[in-house]
């Protein structure tokens, strides 16, 4: 998954219909087990532009929409915030979550 600035993630949320932004911190045990959930997410949503960010390196986004606590995913859609994910659960969960559509696994 590809490292984005928050610049970067604001020009994808204005340029594509739904975009995935995963905030992190390095030293979170529970992040590190999001990380690998997000990224066999993105490969089975390649089209889903999907980006990550240190939270320690744009601290004022988590103002700006008041991030509570890290795993953090914010999802887009139209250009504005649809949802912010906190429970990572499962890949399943993701999926659903990112594509707002339930997962019917067979």
């Amino acid at each position: 998954m590809e490292d984005w600035t928050r610049e970067q993630w604001e020009e994808q949320m204005a340029s594509h219909e739904r975009t995935a932004f995963y905030l992190y911190t390095p030293m979170c045990g529970t992040c590190a087990v999001a990380s690998k959930l997000m990224d066999v997410t993105q490969q089975i949503l390649p089209q889903i532009p999907m980006g990550k960010a240190n939270l320690n390196f744009i601290e004022q986004i988590a103002y700006d929409y008041q991030i509570e606590s890290v795993p953090c995913l914010l999802i887009s859609e139209n250009g504005q915030l649809r949802e912010k994910v906190y429970a990572f659960q499962s890949v399943p969960n993701l999926y659903e979550k990112i594509l707002n559509k339930s997962l019917t696994i067979k």
